[in-house]
């Protein structure tokens, strides 16, 4: 069974940094696509940035350039470095992975009803 637990949100100012950190457990990060995603209340989760076992990476648009995403194979860990964070960077942010069948990641990697197993979500704030 894969597990997720997301670490690292909190308050920040606009133009701040903040790195959010993802331990996973139980999953062959070769194999798996994982990404994060982030919600505000009243909409569906939005697909931020991904990675599969191959180190590709994909961002949405409105991070490019600000968010990196990360995999650290050895701590079986999934980072998101935030950086230049804007107000509208404000939500809850979750962690999330699956099995990467079929090119899934490749082709559908912000599709948030694709991914199997999620994590418990973390909070960022950006002030302006």
């Amino acid at each position: 069974q894969v597990q997720l637990a997301e670490s690292g949100g909190g308050s920040v100012q606009s133009g701040g940094s903040m790195r959010l950190s993802c331990r996973a457990s139980g999953y062959n990060y070769k194999r798996f696509c994982m990404g994060w995603f982030r919600q505000v209340p009243g909409q569906g989760r939005e697909g931020v940035a991904t990675l599969d076992g191959q180190g590709s990476a994909k961002y949405a648009d409105s991070v490019k350039g600000r968010f990196t995403i990360s995999h650290d194979n050895a701590a079986n860990t999934l980072s998101l470095q935030m950086n230049d964070l804007k107000p509208t960077d404000s939500a809850v942010y979750y962690c999330a992975a699956m099995k990467n069948d079929a090119g899934l990641c490749r082709f559908y990697p912000f599709r948030a009803n694709s991914y199997e197993y999620w994590g418990q979500g973390t909070q960022v704030a950006v002030a302006s």
